[in-house]
């Protein structure tokens, strides 16, 4: 199973899952909006991306951040506090794919390597 995780509002999780749907692969979606930020994958998500892919830094909700806010991202710790308070920092999508990898992002080529791995 492939999970995307996101918020459905965003222009590149909709990329990602009409990607996936086109193809006819099974998708659950866990939308951090409704079902929040899974607390307990970010240390998984921190180490295959790293804190500066992960939090979104280009974003809108970042440039609304105060300049302390902003400066307290200082290591992983302070990354997590502040993407579970903020879960619109987060690049978006992030996805588990059926082979247990996970990637950042939508690109037509890394969705090309995972979907090859999904049971059809």
């Amino acid at each position: 199973m492939i999970t995307i995780y996101g918020i459905p509002n965003c222009d590149t999780v909709k990329k990602a899952r009409a990607w996936l749907a086109d193809r006819g692969l099974e998708v659950a979606f866990h939308d951090f909006k409704k079902q929040g930020v899974p607390a307990e994958l970010l240390p998984a998500w921190l180490a295959a991306f790293g804190r500066d892919k992960l939090v979104n830094r280009a974003g809108t909700t970042w440039r609304k951040l105060d300049d302390a806010t902003r400066a307290g991202v200082v290591d992983d710790a302070s990354a997590t506090a502040l993407m579970l308070a903020e879960p619109s920092l987060i690049k978006r999508p992030v996805v588990r794919w059926a082979d247990g990898r996970w990637t950042l992002g939508f690109s037509a080529q890394t969705f090309e390597d995972g979907a090859s791995c999904a049971p059809n």
